[in-house]
Parts: structure tokens; sequence; C-alpha cells
């Protein structure tokens, strides 16, 4: 993140420590034991129930709520991690209100839906808590697997493909495994280090080697995975960044909001991170909204969010969208940056108002700007990678790639929506079809 002098406006500590512990406290805190049984008693238990449908993990979300109404909040998070062994990030960053509980029966019927999300985190987080691990390995087959990318996609794999009894080896780029879960959200979606206690957790399977500071293409190449490994998985996720494209864009004060997020994600103390007065961030989906409404609660004075198209359109949930009104952030749609104007450093930036094709209207406004983040999508890195389309790794139906021996999944790959629970589905599909080829 650019820390610059030109940029007088960005600062750090604009707030007191105890409002900065306030703001960033946990959105949605856990149930406690009453509240959960209260929940829980809502739900119809339906039989083909349309909230597994919608489920990219196909969670039985009907059983796991009996076993918590039953008093049974332990074989509830078994039930939950036998099919996203993430259950707990997920619970947590998860847009419920756009899958499971949109469909929820009560939601059509009242408006108000069992809160799934809120009962599968008192549920996975009673286990974690206990530091037991509800899976045992399987006898070693002697087979080997890389797995490129700690991210949820690879971590899903390797730990499926660790209880079937083989060494998995997770290779990643960064200094510590987790990938958009440790760096890529909120910090008030996931407190107190839930993102590295539930890797350490999920490591408790067994069999799985995790390899930092590796990234695909420098060191690590796929030839020599290909020689030394007997399957090799591709989780490496989304590295670039899309550009602006618009002149003054290198001005100091323009940055990406991924890596302002991963900054204060890993940030030992907020009141260090420097932040602007005036800030805008650009882009319409869940980093966008993320960076935007953080950077308010670390004390930005005025917070614009500002997407080319319509509020419609958006990728971020109606919820994220909400949130980020509720804590002061002014979305403005229908307008594409023009050009990023100031004096070495940012002092404003011109929009120019488009209508819902993006045909330019003529009418432009510049919004005062001492800092910029960009979001407006990111793209994939890295050389000699299988067979692309549409910019992501081609895969099929169980994330095999064009080259033999070689699977994907996650953001990198065409399968998926760019969710967790999404990444953590095709990861565990992935292990599954790369067990079944090594037993063949």
């Amino acid at each position: 993140m650019s820390n610059t002098p030109f940029s007088e406006g960005i600062q750090s500590g604009r707030l007191k420590p105890a409002e900065l512990t306030e703001n960033f406290g946990d959105i949605h805190p856990r149930f406690d034991e009453h509240e959960a049984l209260v929940a829980a008693d809502r739900c119809y238990f339906c039989h083909d129930a349309p909230c597994m449908t919608a489920c990219p993990t196909d969670i039985d979300i009907p059983l796991f709520i009996r076993q918590i109404a039953t008093g049974t909040p332990e074989a509830a998070a078994k039930t939950i991690f036998s099919q996203n062994i993430l259950g707990g990030m997920c619970a947590r960053v998860c847009p419920t209100e756009t899958l499971c509980e949109e469909v929820c029966v009560r939601e059509v019927a009242e408006g108000k839906p069992v809160e799934i999300g809120r009962l599968q985190r008192f549920a996975t987080d009673k286990l974690v808590e206990t530091g037991e691990h509800p899976f045992e390995r399987a006898e070693a087959t002697g087979k080997k697997i890389a797995v490129v990318g700690a991210g949820p996609a690879g971590l899903s794999a390797a730990h499926r493909l660790a209880g079937y009894g083989h060494d998995v080896t997770v290779f990643d780029a960064r200094s510590k495994a987790g990938g958009l879960n440790e760096f890529g959200i909120a910090a008030y979606k996931s407190v107190d280090s839930f993102a590295e206690r539930e890797v350490d957790w999920l490591l408790k399977i067994g069999g799985i080697t995790v390899e930092t500071g590796k990234k695909l293409g420098d060191g690590l190449s796929l030839a020599f995975l290909q020689a030394d490994y007997d399957a090799v998985f591709l989780g490496i996720g989304l590295g670039g960044v899309n550009a602006l494209g618009v002149d003054g864009e290198d001005k100091d004060g323009v940055d990406d909001a991924v890596d302002f997020i991963a900054d204060l994600r890993q940030a030992k103390d907020l009141g260090d991170l420097p932040i602007g007065r005036d800030v805008v961030v650009i882009g319409g989906g869940m980093t966008a909204v993320d960076a935007a409404v953080q950077a308010k609660l670390l004390g930005a004075l005025n917070v614009s969010l500002v997407y080319r198209r319509g509020k419609d359109r958006m990728n971020a949930s109606e919820f994220e969208q909400d949130l980020a009104a509720s804590k002061g952030v002014r979305i403005i749609t229908n307008a594409s940056p023009k050009a990023v104007i100031g004096n070495g450093a940012v002092r404003e930036i011109e929009f120019e108002y488009t209508d819902d094709d993006l045909k330019p209207t003529g009418q432009t406004v510049c919004l005062p700007a001492d800092q910029v983040f960009k979001a407006i999508g990111q793209t994939l890195e890295g050389d000699g990678l299988p067979e692309l389309e549409r910019g992501k790794i081609k895969v099929d139906g169980t994330g095999r790639t064009s080259v033999d021996g070689i699977w994907a999944g996650g953001d990198c790959a065409t399968g998926g929506d760019d969710l967790t629970v999404t990444a953590v589905a095709e990861g565990r599909d992935a292990a599954e079809d790369i067990n079944a080829a090594l037993s063949a």
C-alpha cells in the first residue's frame, strides 16, 4: 500500500484503540447455547430441502440443524465437515442470504429464514475448539500429490486426499497458508485469527506438508511437479489485478484493494494502518465493499464506492451493499473512471456517467480523493499452464484440465463463481476424481 509523503491526507491513528476494537468486532457473533436451540427450533426439517440444493457443498442442512436441536452440536459439525472441511469459515463468509437462506421455506413464507449460517458456525466452532479432528486418515497408499495454492480449493483437496491415505505437499507463494480466507476477506468477518486456527485444525488429519514461499513459475514448475508427483492440483487463485486504464493511474495513493485488505488482515495494530481522509473505491464486488467498509471503520471521513453499472448489476450481495451504506459508504453507480488528477499524488478522480449499456453520457463528476483503491477484478498469473478459457484454466466437471495428471479448481478455474464455498466444493470433487484415478 502506498505510504508516500506526497499523500498528506493518508495517515495512521485516525481513531482511538477502543474505537477500532469496536469497529472491527465480530459482525455476526456466535450463538450461545440457548440462542442456537431457539434458532434450530424454527427449522421444518424439510424433505428434499431447498436449502440443501442451494448449498454448493451439498451439506445436509436439515440433519445438522436437527442434531443441534437434540443437543449434539459436535455431531452436527461432523455432518458439515464431511461435505465442507472449511465449514467454519464458510459459515462466516458465505453469502447465505443468496444461497441456502434465500430458498428457506421460512424465508418464502414469512420473510425470515432459519439462520443457517450462524447455526453452522455454532456447531463447527464447538468442535474446532475441542481441538479434536473428526476424521481418521486411511492407511498410507504410497502415492504423492502436489497441491499448488493453500487457499480454500487447495486445502479442501489436500484434506480429502490425505484422508484417503495419500501424501500431500501443499505449495503456496505467501508466508502462511489460508489463501483468500487468510488474506482476502474483511477483518470483521473472521476475528481472533480464526483462518489460521482453522488451517492448523485441518492439518491434524495428517499426511499434509505445507511449503510456503513457493510460487509456480518462480522456482516451482509444472514439469517438475509432474515428474515428482503422481498427480497435481492447481488452486492458485487469481494473483493479478486489472488496471483502470486511465490517465494518472500511476499516481501515489492509487492502490489495489486486495493489497489493502491483506495488509489490514495481517496488521498487528490497526492503529498503525494509514488511511486517507477522502477514499474512493472503484468496483462493485465483495472486495470493493470489504475495502470501502474497512476504510470507513479505520477512520476515513468520506468513502465513496463507485461502480460502472447499475446497482442491480453489482456482484456484491444486497446484504453487503446495505452493510456498506449503514457504515456511511456512499455508493455511486453508472459511473466509469476517466482520469486520476493530482500533482504526484492523487487529489481527485474524474468519472463519466454511463447508461445501462456502459455508453458514456458526456456528464462527468470529480470526487476529492487522497486514496483510491482499485477493485475491478483479478486475473490469472502463471506461465506454462494448461489450456485456458476466458482467462481461466479450462476444466471439466471433475476438475480435469487439458493436461493428463493435472486438475484445477477455485478462482483460477472455469468451473466456479468465485465464492469460498464453491472453491471448497471444487477442491473436494477434484480430490475424489484424483483418488479414483490413482486407485484404478
